[in-house]
């Protein structure tokens, strides 16, 4: 009878288990607007064809692939996001231990003497007492704390991975951000030594024409004055190389001194010379960690509702022990008298709830922070990802602009020297088309790192992933129900 009885306890028990308190995570809804193609997706220069996590690559230059591999393998922020990974894989693996039985090992050993009223006449009072126990429990998750803990503690790993793509999305972009700086700035230093060169040459002519009574003084210093003018701008265009260059070295883990000779001789700056795919709103979402790990967070915080509510509930715990107790520790091995115990444990806060309800409440008023907290960071993707199709549209068709207006300058700056070596006009006309070339020239370089700032802001805004395992579910529907 007893042995049913047992047996008929421990069914209800799992059909009990099978109820976890709180409410079932549901994902939250994103307005159907955001799966839509994006407002700039009708531009010629980029294409609805989704996006490649490794987008770098499609600037085509080994030096870079080289760097951006270098800075997600070292780069100390990402290091940083991987140690966070393994401190929440750590923790879902001890809220899975929960779900296991618990066992323990006791043993302890005294030496003493007993009051003579505690001992039977004729035994002796003072000695040696060794006892050991083993005992075993195992909680029956009757509403679910064990398995919401569980559940939240798996939620909190996929956050973790998800914040570590959102570290490496930005060390990439960093690192192709700093490579075209670095380019960029030597570009702009070509043509600034470019510009210098042709100026020296016009100081030369004017000071020629000047000798032989062409030219005024004024005519010979003006154009000395344009020439140092632009000279004076090749220190701070150096300084800013230098500059990128240093943050080139920290983002991939290297010293100012350990930067790769193929980086130092990289002049032009990279370019990706077709469409860029960007898919749309719908893969955009899928595709952003911030994004994915608001999600995540709202589920973890979901869970914790449940391991909260449980603690409404009573709480039981079947254990079992086994021990004895002896003169000496050979004796503690021996035939002599054990003691065992089996039984179930129950606790219950109650009738004084109030801690534990309060408890609820701020788990509920996390949930609702989470869930702006997502709301958010997609109205923010969003934003960011318009925006940077904006940005990288207009600084094309600047660059395109500017590139027309170069060339022009560029002929009339030719033409002005050819007429005033025929004496058709004076050195002052010719110092106006010198300096709209020298600025036309300034602009152009200018106009293309913007160009190149655009893309890899673009690429930064459509987000990626890296993860080597099972990436966490993205949410398409629903809301949090209880």
């Amino acid at each position: 009878m007893k042995m049913r009885n047992l047996a008929a306890a421990l069914l209800a028990s799992a059909s009990l288990a099978a109820c976890a308190a709180g409410p079932d995570y549901v994902a939250p809804v994103t307005p159907p607007a955001a799966e839509a193609p994006f407002i700039g997706a009708g531009s010629p220069q980029v294409t609805a064809t989704a996006p490649d996590d490794t987008w770098w690559r499609l600037y085509a230059d080994p030096v870079l692939d080289g760097l951006v591999q270098d800075a997600l393998a070292a780069n100390t922020d990402v290091r940083v996001a991987v140690a966070r990974i393994a401190k929440a894989r750590a923790n879902l693996r001890g809220s899975r231990a929960d779900a296991l039985p618990q066992t323990s090992i006791d043993g302890s050993g005294t030496y003493g003497r007993k009051a003579e009223s505690q001992v039977l006449p004729g035994a002796d009072r003072q000695g040696r007492t060794v006892d050991g126990e083993f005992a075993v429990s195992y909680e029956l998750d009757l509403f679910g704390r064990v398995s919401r803990g569980i559940e939240a503690s798996r939620a909190d790993y996929a956050a973790a991975r998800e914040d570590a793509d959102a570290v490496r999305v930005t060390v990439a972009a960093d690192t192709v951000r700093a490579y075209v700086d670095a380019t960029s700035a030597a570009e702009q230093l070509a043509v600034a030594q470019h510009t210098v060169d042709l100026l020296d040459r016009s100081v030369r002519i004017t000071q020629a024409r000047f000798e032989h009574g062409l030219n005024q003084k004024l005519d010979v210093i003006r154009v000395t004055q344009l020439r140092e003018q632009q000279a004076a701008a090749i220190p701070a265009l150096q300084a800013t190389r230098d500059a990128a260059l240093f943050r080139l070295a920290t983002l991939t883990g290297r010293t100012p001194q350990d930067i790769p000779a193929s980086v130092r001789e990289r002049t032009t700056t990279p370019d990706v010379g077709q469409p860029i795919p960007i898919g749309d709103g719908r893969t955009l979402l899928a595709r952003r960690p911030d994004v994915k790990a608001a999600e995540r967070r709202l589920a973890a915080d979901t869970a914790r509702i449940g391991v909260a509510t449980a603690d409404l509930y009573p709480k039981i715990t079947l254990g079992a022990s086994v021990g004895t107790t002896a003169a000496g520790a050979t004796d503690v091995f021996g035939a002599g008298p054990l003691r065992w115990l089996v039984g179930p444990l129950i606790s219950w806060a109650f009738p004084n709830q109030e801690a534990i309800r309060a408890r609820i409440g701020g788990a509920r008023a996390d949930v609702q922070a989470d869930l702006a907290t997502f709301d958010g960071t997609v109205l923010r993707a969003l934003e960011e990802t318009e925006t940077a199709l904006s940005a990288y549209r207009n600084a094309l068709l600047r660059k395109a602009r500017l590139a027309s207006a170069r060339d022009a300058a560029d002929r009339a700056a030719k033409v002005s020297l050819a007429r005033q070596s025929r004496g058709q006009i004076d050195a002052l006309n010719v110092l106006d088309t010198q300096r709209t070339l020298a600025q036309s020239d300034t602009d152009y370089a200018q106009a293309t790192r913007d160009v190149a700032f655009a893309q890899v802001d673009l690429f930064r805004a459509l987000g990626g992933n890296w993860q080597d395992g099972e990436d966490a579910p993205f949410p398409q529907t629903a809301a949090l129900t209880k």
